[in-house]
């Protein structure tokens, strides 16, 4: 594998995030407002994963996670659900190679016994396959929620025994190859969080954006990096500027 591409000149390298989470909304609406069947909207938004992939690789972030199906949206019309997980598994199949090819490792996140057990084998595979890549963990939520995962985590935790403690937590977690999130970014203009990896917000910068996801595109990943550079992340701690003022 090659060294990583030149980074995007209009994102500071010394303050690129090293885990962006985005939540891909939008994909209904857009194709509502198309006066196409919402399927359709799931098959752009599909395409603009690669594109956002591809860019996060490029501009050297080692993290990108992403919401692709909660585990509320599993009681949608079965036909729906049915063709979520087809596309997921096109996904697979399709850029399996690429992501060997470029270094990024596959990981699928959530409570995998909720998922047909097709998608599940293909997921193992390609997990298997892109084991040994390194520069970039791509991570796709299905069947997930961030409730379900702590409560996971804290299940396995008391069955195993010992201390309760944040460490021990966060091995139990689905999401414990993930490390804390520096960006998140929702697309299709709510501003919430929607139950997502609520363990690894904490400190999180948030960006909303009202593009909706199958419109979203690598200046409105640029554009959240840019925003995200100029931030002042304190973790609840004070700047050494203003220790020594009053109030401060």
């Amino acid at each position: 594998m090659g060294g990583l591409p030149a980074t995007d000149s209009r994102c500071d390298p010394v303050r690129v995030p090293s885990h962006v989470a985005i939540i891909m909304d939008g994909n209904g609406r857009w194709a509502q407002m198309r006066g196409l069947p919402r399927v359709e909207g799931h098959r752009r938004g599909a395409k603009a994963v690669r594109r956002v992939v591809t860019a996060a690789r490029e501009r050297g972030i080692s993290h990108l996670t992403l919401f692709a199906l909660s585990t509320e949206n599993l009681e949608r019309p079965p036909e729906e659900v049915s063709k979520l997980f087809l596309l997921l598994k096109r996904f697979m199949l399709q850029e399996a190679q690429l992501m060997r090819n470029k270094g990024i490792r596959f990981a699928l996140m959530g409570d995998r016994a909720q998922l047909p057990r097709d998608v599940d084998d293909l997921a193992t595979r390609v997990e298997g396959y892109t084991a040994g890549c390194e520069d970039m963990i791509l991570t796709v939520a299905v069947a997930y929620g961030g409730r379900e995962d702590l409560v996971a985590g804290l299940q396995a935790m008391v069955d195993e025994g010992g201390p309760v403690t944040a460490e021990r937590l966060e091995q139990h977690l689905w999401s414990a190859h993930l490390p804390p999130v520096d960006l998140l970014i929702r697309a299709g203009g709510e501003r919430r969080i929607s139950n997502f990896l609520i363990w690894h917000l904490a400190y999180a910068e948030l960006h909303f954006t009202d593009v909706y996801w199958p419109d979203f595109g690598v200046k409105d990943l640029d554009r959240a990096l840019s925003e995200f550079a100029t931030r002042e992340r304190r973790f609840g701690q004070v700047p050494d500027a203003d220790a020594d003022a009053p109030g401060g």
